[in-house]
């Protein structure tokens, strides 16, 4: 029994030691303004940041984010957290939510914003497509629910370039009048063109569907006091990670 303690205070010791030094994320490679391998999007700067304050090392594994990401992830033990998820995820723990965002319009010289825009039918809007359904988000729903399909073009969440960016993009060459993206991603790339974001709402029909969300930390089911201790960095960094959510353009609903 006593070799069995002492071996189980052993681990935990030597568990402690890895959480005291490192914080391995995992992490998209090529995913701005989120993530980066050079390590310029802001999840990257706000896990530095919470290290610091932990007095640990940040050590990334870079991974695509596709199908089965937590489950070759985390669940494969290759890192400890995964910044930017839903604070109601539930495959993983979650922090306390460190923002929460919206999505918005982003426009040029034609102006959008409110689904309830006379004109909508008319304008070439763009939006993210996660999967092979227009419809599949909420900017989606909204647009068929006023029928406004025929000129609506679907971005692929896949691709070279984020879809927001190729969205902004769009909009600024003038292939599109509008896009409507997630907008801790529009309004990055919105600010980079100097286009306008406005917030966007569902119709009064849809008024139950979400257009916004808490974002927290995601971190391994068996890690509580690794999730205990990065909620207490965020309270005590509470400034610092807005000013950061500031420089990115990231808009925050209140």
């Amino acid at each position: 029994m006593y070799l069995r303690c002492l071996s189980v205070a052993l681990l935990l010791a030597a568990a402690d030691s890895v959480l005291s030094t490192e914080l391995r994320v995992c992490a998209e490679p090529d995913n701005l303004p989120f993530s980066h391998e050079s390590r310029s999007g802001f999840e990257n700067r706000i896990a530095s940041l919470l290290a610091n304050e932990l007095g640990a090392e940040v050590v990334y594994s870079w991974q695509p984010q596709r199908r089965a990401f937590v489950r070759k992830t985390l669940g494969a033990g290759l890192c400890d957290v995964w910044m930017g998820v839903p604070a109601d995820f539930e495959r993983v723990l979650t922090t306390r939510p460190y923002y929460r965002s919206c999505y918005v319009f982003v426009y040029g010289k034609r102006a959008l914003r409110s689904f309830e825009e006379p004109l909508l039918k008319e304008l070439r809007i763009g939006v993210q497509l996660p999967g092979n359904d227009m419809a599949a988000t909420p900017p989606g729903y909204a647009l068929a629910a006023r029928g406004a399909v025929q000129n609506v073009v679907g971005f692929p969440v896949y691709g070279e370039q984020p879809a927001a960016q190729r969205i902004v993009e769009a909009v600024a060459k003038g292939e599109l009048d509008a896009g409507v993206v997630w907008g801790a991603a529009g309004g990055f790339f919105a600010k980079a063109r100097s286009l306008t974001v406005s917030k966007a709402t569902p119709p009064a029909e849809l008024a139950g569907l979400p257009f916004e969300f808490a974002i927290a930390i995601g971190v391994r089911r068996d890690a509580a006091e690794l999730r205990e201790r990065l909620d207490a960095a965020l309270a005590r960094r509470h400034a610092e990670v807005e000013r950061i959510l500031d420089e990115y353009a990231v808009p925050r609903a209140r």
